[in-house]
This record gives C-alpha cells, sequence and structure tokens, in this order.
C-alpha cells in the first residue's frame, strides 16, 4: 500500500516538473488523492521536489484546508462568522451534530464525515452557509441541515445536495453551483456589459508609458482597501531592474463579510483577465497569476475555461492581438485556506510554495516579489477598474465618484437589512443611503471594511465612502440596535487569532491578551484602568506588528472604544475594591469550595 501511494504522489509531483515552488500544487493534488497528505508521503516530496521534509511538513500545517491526519471523505465546513451566527448557523451546528453522532473538529466512527467550522466562505449575503467538499451550500436552517447530513449518510455524493442553480453564471454548466449573485445595483464600471478585446486592442495601440499614464490620469487607486495608487505601483514594477516581471491577482477575499470579488469572478471574468493582460503590457510582463481562494474552487473550471477561450481567440498567449514581441498568459494557482495570504508578501510565499508567512518590507514586491522578481500585485476590481478606463478613457473614468476617489466601488453589504448583496455605487455615497439602499431601519452600528476596517454608528451615517473619508474594501455588515455589539468585537478578535501567522509576538500574543481582557469586561470584572489598558496594548499591537493582518487585528476594539466608550462602561464594577479586576475569585474558588463542601470564610458569595 505504501509502496503504491509513493508511486502516486512521485506521478504528481512529476506532472508539476518536480518544481519545488508548485509545491501548493502538489501537496494539493496529493490531498485530493488520499484525502489528507501522509506524513510518509512527505518525505517522496520531499525526495521528488528537492526541497526537506520540514519545507513540506511546514506547508501542509499551515493551511486550514490541508492536514496530516485522515478526515472524512466528505468534509462538512460550516461557516461560523458573526453573520452566519445572527442568521442561525449555532441552530445549524445543532443539527449536523445531532443527525451524525459527532461534534465539530469531529469525524463519523466509519470515517466518512468530518464535521468542522471554518471562519468565512464567502457567503455572507446567504447565511448560513458551509461547504461540503468543494460544494457550496446556502442558506441553510435546521431542516434543511438535516436533509444535507442524511442525503450525505445515504449517498456520500456533495453534488446532490445541489437541486436547482443560482443567476447568471453559477448555473453555467462548469459551476452548476445553487449560489446567488446577489446583484442588488449596477453601475457603468464593473458590472456593465464590455466586448472582449475591446479595452485591450486600444492599449496595444498606445505605448507601455502611455498605459501607465492613462491609469494614472484616471486616478484610480487600489481597489484592496489600502487605495495606494494604481499607476505609480505599475511604474515602479516597469522601471525596476531585471527582465522577468509579474502580474499577480488577488483573488483571496477571505474577511468575514466581503464577498464582492465572487461575484467579478463568476459574472465580469473577461473584464478582470483583460485589466491583467494590459497590466502585463504595462509593466512588461510574461506571467499573470490569479491566486484563487480555497474556498472558491468550484469557479476554477469556469475560470479555466474562460483564459482557455481567450487563448483561442488570440487575447491570451503569444503575440495577442497580432502584437509581435507581447507574449502573455496567465496561470492559476489556488489556495488552501488562510486569510493572511490576502495580504500581498504572504501571497507571494504561498505561491512560491511556501508557508503564507509575510515577508518583510521593503524591499516592496514592485522592485522583489514572485520568485524575487519585479511584480505588481493588485485585486479582482482593480483590475476591471483597468481595463474600463483604456475602453472608455481616463477622462470617462475620473469624472464619476468624489473629487478624491474616482470611479466606483463594489460592496458586500450584509446583517441586518432587507437586501443583502452586492452594490456598485460610485464613491462619495453616504452610509445612510447605503442603509436606505440595503433595506436597513433601526441601525445601531455599520462595520465598514470587515473586521480590520472600522465600526462607526448613528453620528457617523452622513459621512461618505472614499477614499478622503471612510474607506473600504468593499465589507459592510449591518448591526441592528437588538445585536450586542461587544459580542461582535469578540468574535472579530477570535477570527484574528485563529488566522495569525504567528509570526510575530506583538499580533501571536498580543490579540489573545486582548481578547482576554475584552472579555473580563463583558462579564462585569473590569475597571477604568481596563479600558486604558485595551487602548495601549491595541494601539502597541498596530505599530509593532509585522504585517498588515496585525497592524488592524486590534480596530475592532479600539474604534468601538473610540465610538461606542457607553457600551464599555456599562460593563465595569460599579467601585474598585482593590482585588486584580480580571480575576474572579468566586470562579476560582468553586472547585475548592466544592470539594470541602463550604463556601470561603472570606469572600462571601454576597
Amino acid at each position: 500500500m505504501t509502496e503504491n501511494r509513493a508511486g502516486t504522489v512521485r506521478r504528481i509531483c512529476q506532472d508539476h516538473g518536480g518544481d519545488r515552488t508548485r509545491m501548493m500544487d502538489i501537496v494539493l493534488a496529493v490531498q485530493k488523492e488520499f484525502g489528507y497528505v501522509p506524513s510518509a508521503m512527505m518525505d517522496v516530496i520531499a525526495a521528488e521536489t528537492g526541497s526537506h521534509r520540514v519545507e513540506v511538513e511546514s506547508v501542509v500545517s499551515f493551511y486550514a484546508f490541508l492536514s496530516s491526519r485522515p478526515k472524512g471523505k466528505v468534509i462538512i465546513r460550516l461557516c461560523d462568522d458573526i453573520i452566519d451566527q445572527m442568521a442561525g448557523a449555532e441552530r445549524v451546528r445543532q443539527v449536523f451534530e445531532e443527525e451524525l453522532g459527532i461534534r465539530v473538529g469531529q469525524t463519523t466512527a466509519d470515517g466518512r464525515i468530518t464535521l468542522e467550522h471554518t471562519p468565512c466562505i464567502g457567503m455572507s449575503d446567504q447565511a448560513p452557509a458551509a461547504l461540503v467538499n468543494d460544494v457550496v451550500v446556502t442558506e441553510l436552517n435546521g431542516d434543511k441541515a438535516r436533509e444535507v447530513a442524511r442525503s450525505l449518510l445515504e449517498y456520500m455524493d456533495p453534488d446532490r445536495l445541489v437541486r436547482e442553480y443560482g443567476d447568471g453564471n453559477n448555473a453555467h454548466e462548469l459551476i452548476q453551483s445553487m449560489v446567488h449573485n446577489h446583484i442588488r445595483r449596477r453601475d457603468q464600471v464593473i458590472l456593465a456589459d464590455m466586448t472582449p478585446g475591446e479595452a485591450l486592442n486600444k492599449a496595444l495601440a498606445m505605448s507601455p508609458a502611455e498605459v501607465i499614464r492613462d491609469v494614472n490620469t484616471a486616478r484610480l487607486r487600489g481597489r484592496g482597501g489600502a487605495g495606494f495608487p494604481t499607476g505609480m505601483k505599475w511604474n515602479f514594477t516597469r522601471r525596476a531592474a531585471g527582465t522577468d516581471r509579474y502580474v499577480v491577482c488577488n483573488a483571496d477575499e477571505g474577511e468575514p463579510g466581503t464577498f464582492k470579488d465572487r461575484v467579478i469572478l463568476t459574472e465580469a471574468t473577461d473584464l478582470m483577465i483583460e485589466g491583467m493582460t494590459i497590466g502585463g503590457y504595462a509593466v512588461g510582463a510574461n506571467t499573470g497569476i490569479i491566486y484563487l481562494r480555497a474556498e472558491y474552487a468550484y469557479l476554477r473550471a469556469y475560470l479555466e475555461h474562460a483564459l482557455e477561450e481567450r487563448r483561442r481567440q488570440g487575447l491570451l498567449g503569444k503575440s495577442i492581438c497580432g502584437k509581435q514581441g507581447f507574449d502573455f498568459d496567465i496561470r492559476i494557482q489556488m489556495g488552501a485556506g488562510a486569510y493572511i495570504c490576502g495580504e500581498e508578501t504572504s501571497l507571494l510565499s504561498s505561491c512560491e510554495g511556501e508557508r503564507g508567512d509575510p515577508k518583510n518590507r521593503p524591499p516592496f514586491p514592485a522592485e522583489k516579489g514572485y520568485m524575487g522578481k519585479p511584480t505588481t500585485v493588485n485585486n479582482v476590481e482593480t483590475f476591471c477598474c483597468v481595463a474600463r478606463i483604456l475602453e472608455k478613457g481616463p477622462g470617462w473614468f475620473a469624472q464619476i465618484g468624489s473629487e478624491g476617489s474616482s470611479g466606483t466601488k463594489l460592496l458586500s453589504i450584509s446583517g441586518d437589512c432587507r437586501g443583502p448583496g452586492v452594490y456598485e455605487v460610485p464613491f462619495g455615497i453616504s452610509l445612510r443611503e447605503v442603509q436606505r439602499m440595503a433595506g436597513a431601519v433601526d441601525t445601531a452600528a455599520m462595520q465598514i471594511g470587515g473586521p480590520s476596517g472600522q465600526m462607526v454608528g448613528p453620528e457617523d451615517f452622513d459621512r461618505s465612502i472614499c477614499f478622503d473619508d471612510i474607506s473600504t474594501g468593499g465589507s459592510i455588515m449591518i448591526f441592528g440596535a437588538d445585536r450586542d455589539l461587544l459580542h461582535v468585537v469578540d468574535q472579530f478578535m477570535a477570527f484574528f487569532i485563529e488566522e495569525s501567522c504567528g509570526y510575530c509576538t506583538p499580533c501571536r500574543v498580543g490579540n489573545v491578551l486582548l481578547r482576554k481582557r475584552l472579555n473580563a469586561v463583558r462579564q462585569g470584572l473590569g475597571t477604568a484602568a481596563d479600558l486604558q489598558y485595551l487602548q495601549e496594548l491595541g494601539e502597541t499591537v498596530k505599530l509593532a506588528s509585522r504585517c498588515g493582518l496585525g497592524q488592524t487585528s486590534p480596530n475592532p476594539i479600539l474604534t468601538t472604544l473610540e465610538r461606542f466608550r457607553p457600551l464599555y462602561e456599562a460593563k465595569l464594577k460599579a467601585e474598585d475594591d482593590g482585588l486584580l479586576s480580571t480575576f474572579d475569585v468566586r470562579s476560582a474558588m468553586s472547585e475548592a469550595e466544592a470539594i470541602t463542601g463550604r463556601s470561603s470564610v472570606h469572600f462571601s458569595k454576597a
């Protein structure tokens, strides 16, 4: 058996050229073959790729969707982010546990089905949701969960769970998913019709420098959240020393409440790929990489088909559109479940076949990125904007939006509203108008930019979404007046603790301490000094962390301390009793009191 497995693993390695930098593809293929990556096979992979076993094991142990231990043939991953919780995820979990006879984190006695939690699968607009292997199951409730569990127990076939297809390309023969796009508002940049090749031909009639000039003139800024000028990044990449250059598309939206890129990948595929191809021409790259999150694996075959169609049409590959000397092609790199790979240097590490550890900066990717070569990394939406700028002209694009933020923005709206979904809006729209569009009433708070963004209250609802006021990568979560906002903060902190790569102490330890002290306050054990502690520690974690995850992870606490401080103050002790505020003496003594059969004479229950 072991020798047969070794032969299979050798073949997989050979299919990938024995290339150590394709480690992600190799271990994903091994896992697909056996259901996990057996320990003995790690030695085979290391030998075949000229690497060390520790390098193989470090990759397998890093990503949530990889495992060195056997799991069920069917893996049910229940989404447990705050939006799914609000929609009833707890009841769904209970039903699955009842029907399968196991708890989350366990596998059925016959080894067939594993039940797990996962933080976010990009389906907050149709929660509660789950991934069953690569099949997305949406809008669950107790009854549907029971049907799903019983179907799997009987047939062990996740494809049987899809009884009707979603709208648009979700019904395409290469997708056939129950996912719905929930496009609530279209505008003229991202979700408008396009003719493949039109923008690209216009770009190729210009010089690369002129293309970059148009992107700069349009005042396009990155749509991933940081808002760095796209043309400037491209210029840095083009001028960097070296010959090989790369264009990388970050399709790893993994923050709870974010799902707009899912819709672009499904419905604006050509626009995105065309923008990447224009980027390749502008920076002088021959290779593009789409880094696709594991949760969107159900879209891979469709995306591969779209790439092949563009090759057939002469829009990708050799001498694109008849332009001699311009060769550019794109491959898809699958992720394996790691939120931190949304950070560009972590993403590049993953593309190189390593753990998704962030890299030190400088040097920046524009100078030394993928494989140490000049690389531009932009997100899905940004590449769509590039294609539209070249199609319609930079002046047309610049007149859309607000003075400091040109173009439109895709918003992923979820939570307490009647119309969760994707909205394309011009920059400058107010938060109050966003609520009106989405059908939200009696809103207590809005989380702008996902957990790493900021929570705002009614006093900020007249502010605008733009780079000069309230910036966002796209996620907007709406919380009604009956929600416990400190519970929301706690869940956001739990997410960051789970997703930290663990490299640097401020993030690895600081977030744990922040959550611990937050919950002490929530339990009524805190004093005013604890709020000061949260403030100071949060600022320290932001300042001292190595990458964007740690630099934004304290935001749930810091922004609510600033804007919702009364919620914290209402939980504080009425008076300082001289004891360490976060130490619950009654709880600590409960076991001893149970053993002795009497209460403490020093600390009465009163």
